[in-house]
């Protein structure tokens, strides 16, 4: 399955308000998502009671809200991949894997232009 087909097929299941133009409630929820992913690794190492599974579980539910996020943002989450590889391996090819945010390229940006 490729990453857009994931995305068309979380999209069969999106019921939320105004769809399509509500980058908010998707984000929230993929905050919320992230945040239940870090609560069972700190209950994983607290109790050891975490399974394997239950982690995968609530990568996937953070999976769909960035699906969503892209749909919101109307791109093909294929492309989100291709760029962040391709940010990725430019930073790689800098040196610049290391560090902080995201202005870790050589050039910096001019007036108006938003750095990757």
């Amino acid at each position: 399955m490729t990453l857009n087909e994931y995305q068309e097929k979380a999209g069969e299941t999106a019921v939320y308000p105004d769809r399509g133009n509500n980058l908010i409630y998707t984000t929230l929820g993929l905050c919320g998502e992230t945040g239940e992913f870090a609560e069972k690794l700190k209950k994983h190492i607290r109790d050891k009671s975490v399974s394997h599974d239950d982690m995968i579980r609530e990568l996937g539910d953070a999976l769909w809200y960035i699906s969503q996020c892209a749909f919101e943002l109307g791109v093909p989450l294929d492309e989100v991949a291709e760029k962040n590889l391709e940010k990725l391996s430019k930073r790689k090819a800098e040196g610049k894997l290391k560090g902080d945010g995201d202005s870790r390229s050589t050039t910096a940006p001019t007036r108006g232009e938003v750095s990757a």
